[in-house]
């Protein structure tokens, strides 16, 4: 098996209201259907180690975690390492049911944007309302950074990560160290 490459091999940005760093791949599942089944839970639980989200949630420990994304569709995250165990798990589980779990790991790019203006970087790019109040860690929203697809959750008040594909990994770097400029702060109140 050959070694994971970022797509950014690292990337990071310092210089402004918020710092903008690519992560190393991790490991991602995506996993489509009946998010109410029990042949879908428990493999979900025993892979993660956490229960499934609520509607626009995440659920995250020790790096590992799984996000709604759909409702039908989750994500499952850990380890890039775990992925085919993982991967074998659930297709036992889910034997001949109808359902779908496919490795996108290498399909995708993660940031983690950190800082106390992160929420205002986020703000600037997405049509998402960050205050503290309306998008607290344990939530994600699935939405567009300017006109690419992503998805977003904090880790904590002031620390996000973000996935994207992976193929416009250079264009969402840009555009998170552009909306990160110096003097760009949109004065959000913190509270």
């Amino acid at each position: 098996m050959s070694e994971p490459i970022s797509a950014l091999q690292g990337a990071t940005y310092t210089q402004g209201i918020a710092e903008i760093t690519a992560l190393d791949p991790i490991g991602m599942i995506s996993l489509r259907g009946d998010l109410t089944a029990s042949y879908l839970k428990k493999p979900v639980k025993k892979i993660t180690g956490v229960a499934m989200p609520e509607v626009r949630g995440i659920n995250l420990d020790a790096g590992k975690g799984v996000a709604w994304m759909s409702p039908d569709e989750l994500l499952l995250i850990g380890p890039y390492a775990d992925v085919a165990t993982n991967l074998e798990t659930l297709h036992k589980a889910i034997g001949s049911n109808h359902a779908l779990a496919v490795n996108v790991s290498d399909a995708r790019a993660v940031f983690r944007v950190s800082g106390v203006h992160t929420r205002e970087v986020l703000a600037k790019l997405a049509p998402v309302d960050t205050s503290r109040d309306a998008f607290a860690p344990g939530t994600i929203r699935r939405t567009r950074l300017a006109q690419v697809p992503a998805a977003f959750w904090m880790i904590d008040d002031d620390t996000a990560e973000l996935v994207c594909f992976r193929s416009v990994a250079q264009y969402v770097f840009d555009l998170l160290k552009t909306a990160a400029q110096p003097g760009s702060e949109v004065n959000y109140h913190r509270g």
